[in-house]
């Protein structure tokens, strides 16, 4: 686990068959570093095959550009892959189009946001389980005594099939439990506040609900933007956080805990987790806070970077092959276990949809 992001960056890799290139479309690092640290990293470890470029910091109202540079990333005959990480709202266009202009590249989705019709659009989309997460959450919140959990979102997120569907099997799974579920809604960072209003409203609203509900309240937010205020008021006010959005010892933890990480230590899971672990336990924080072992975000990109290299270089059964993702994932992993399936979509008659090209990935929690 110590050496996953080392093994990530790692030696400069030897020249592959050449004459082409991957693009990486991926998010500014105020809306989530890791999405674009891990294109960094990527860059760096194949730095004659990777080209990569940020979102639009407020997509929602500039999806017009969005769509135009994604589309302008593959007007380079060379590129062969688009990875798009997060597939934020207007990726299905973005991906439409470019389908049109470019039939040959391989297109791969990571955290979409367009669920319903993203398989359709995309060749391999790529996100955390967030069904799961429903259950694995409360069970986590269970273990560390919890008797409130606080979820915080906003329509947009909440229009979302999956992290509705998921947000219903907390609210289910927390009564089983005997744990009050507390459905609160906080500003959209894409609206006219901002992030910055965001994160001010995490500030000032966990001080209040620990008031009303007491310390023993988890609090979970399901934007990026909001998880390091989060981790820090709840720190602070001695409440509960089992995960992050996008799980991750890198996702938050150390700018929340003021951690600075010395550039021989950049990518070293476990020293971080060693000092997340020393900074919760000065405040009386120890077995009240965790997340996965790895960060989420980073290990789609650099698997998504694996399997795409595969693609080019003519290594796969197609553009959706399963083992060949499976092996990408256990490439970037090593050793780390993880379980990788596909998603089945209740549809609203009740049937089951089994979606071929939709691979969820789900990791244990590691507790500080």
């Amino acid at each position: 686990m110590g050496f996953f992001l080392l093994s990530l960056v790692g030696e400069v890799a030897p020249a592959f068959a050449e004459g082409y290139k991957i693009a990486l479309y991926v998010n500014t690092v105020s809306q989530n570093e890791e999405e674009y640290r891990s294109a960094e990293q990527a860059a760096k470890k194949y730095p004659d095959k990777i080209v990569f470029q940020t979102m639009p910091d407020n997509f929602m109202k500039e999806q017009e550009t969005l769509i135009a540079n994604a589309v302008s990333m593959v007007a380079d005959k060379s590129v062969k892959a688009f990875i798009m990480n997060q597939a934020v709202p207007g990726a299905a266009a973005a991906f439409d189009k470019i389908r049109k202009e470019r039939p040959d590249v391989l297109l791969i989705a990571i955290n979409p946001a367009e669920q319903d019709v993203i398989s359709s659009k995309a060749d391999v989309v790529i996100q955390p389980d967030e069904l799961a997460m429903g259950y694995k959450m409360i069970e986590q919140a269970k273990k560390f005594g919890a008797k409130v959990f606080v979820h915080y979102s906003f329509p947009r997120h909440m229009s979302y099939p999956l992290l509705a569907r998921r947000r219903d099997i907390l609210r289910q799974e927390a009564e089983k439990a005997g744990i009050k579920f507390v459905d609160a809604t906080a500003p959209d960072p894409t609206g006219d506040a901002g992030l910055p209003g965001a994160q001010q409203f995490i500030i000032e609203d966990i001080p209040r609900k620990v008031a009303e509900y007491g310390k023993d309240t988890v609090f979970f937010s399901t934007n990026c933007g909001m998880q390091e205020p989060l981790i820090k008021t709840a720190l602070e006010q001695g409440a509960m956080v089992v995960q992050q959005c996008c799980p991750s010892p890198f996702h938050a933890y150390p700018g929340a805990l003021g951690i600075q990480i010395p550039p021989d230590k950049a990518g070293d899971v476990e020293y971080v987790i060693s000092q997340i672990k020393e900074k919760i336990a000065a405040k009386g924080g120890s077995g009240r806070f965790s997340t996965w072992p790895v960060p989420a975000a980073m290990l789609s990109t650099a698997a998504a970077v694996e399997y795409s290299i595969a693609f080019a270089e003519g290594k796969t059964k197609g553009r959706n092959d399963p083992e060949a993702l499976k092996a990408a994932f256990q490439k970037v992993l090593g050793s780390t276990g993880i379980d990788i399936h596909n998603y089945v979509e209740k549809t609203a008659d009740g049937k089951e949809k089994l979606h071929e090209n939709y691979y969820l990935i789900l990791c244990d929690y590691i507790t500080f």
